[in-house]
């Protein structure tokens, strides 16, 4: 079974949406009513699914404008974990006291109770929901042992009546998540072959690779991928310059989506929008430019050429 029948839903493009503004972030400023509002009715001719990534204030205006705005999105909710561990393999090295990681976990807990009661105040838009994010790869630097993002996804699964996933990198699937793959209703990996050095020329073909793998080692569950894309800018750290552009990442997306949606796999592109806060302070830092919009909401060359806008 496809991902859409399993989930009940229509074919449809997917789209991964944080709508950070210049100035504003997780924890400090979030978009205005008006700000996600303007970002929505954008997406809504060509999108029909939106990701977001927390049960927070940003995330109840989207569903407030989901809801005021008669638009027709449904979502698949969030809860961000924070480090319950240290991570050595971290490239940028966070070091955290046992009285955070203490405070984390608390934290975490009541994330994963916000999870289940935004789901029971915004149920008819939500699709599903994921008990974590990027949280047990090798280098993330918000650590969860995985045995408690499976207590995580029993306790969100008896207490729901959604399809519960956890999004993750594509490879801890292939190695250290078997047990974690029991609990849930379906799989969400994340492929960024840029990140791996690889060429635009190469790329749906290591996507390829990515999604085919998990699916021959987890023959039973259901496979949505929740992150691709390809960013436009690179400080050289990590990405080279020569693999990234406007050009490239409208070649990245058109050939995903032509064989995403031929395959029927729900595939949320990342990102829509670029985001400021994210990742170092270089100008060119590529955290930066992942979206398919620049951050005054002006299209990239990916989506300039047929994208249309709903009005007032």
């Amino acid at each position: 079974m496809n991902s859409f029948e399993f989930l009940n839903l229509k074919p449809g493009k997917a789209i991964c949406y944080s709508g950070f503004r210049d100035g504003q972030f997780p924890g400090g400023d979030s978009p205005t009513y008006e700000q996600i509002k303007e970002d929505l009715l954008l997406l809504c001719n060509n999108w029909s699914y939106l990701r977001l990534y927390d049960c927070d204030e940003h995330a109840r205006k989207v569903f407030e404008v989901i809801k005021n705005e008669n638009l027709h999105f449904k979502v698949m909710l969030g809860a961000h974990l924070d480090a319950e561990m240290n991570n050595s393999n971290c490239p940028w090295g966070i070091e955290r006291t046992e009285e955070i990681l203490f405070r984390n976990k608390l934290k975490n807990e009541l994330n994963i109770q916000k999870l289940i009661n935004y789901n029971n105040l915004y149920s008819e838009y939500i699709f599903s929901l994921s008990v974590g994010n990027e949280a047990c790869v090798d280098w993330t630097d918000h650590y969860v042992p995985v045995e408690r993002v499976i207590s995580f996804s029993k306790e969100v699964k008896s207490k729901t009546n959604k399809p519960v996933t956890f999004c993750e990198n594509y490879v801890p699937w292939l190695y250290n998540l078997d047990g974690l793959v029991k609990e849930l209703d379906f799989i969400s990996i994340h492929t960024y072959p840029v990140w791996e050095y690889k060429h635009i020329t190469e790329a749906l073909d290591y996507t390829k690779q990515n999604f085919y793998a998990v699916a021959e080692k987890h023959p039973n569950k259901p496979i949505v991928i929740t992150e691709a894309g390809w960013t436009t800018k690179a400080n050289g750290k990590g990405i080279n310059f020569e693999n990234v552009n406007e050009g490239y990442q409208r070649i990245y997306f058109n050939e995903l989506m032509d064989w995403t949606i031929s395959h029927n796999i729900l595939t949320f592109y990342f990102e829509a929008f670029d985001e400021k806060w994210k990742g170092s302070p270089e100008l060119w830092e590529p955290e930066k430019h992942w979206g398919l919009f620049r951050a005054d909401r002006t299209p990239k060359t990916a989506v300039n050429s047929h994208i249309t806008s709903r009005m007032n």
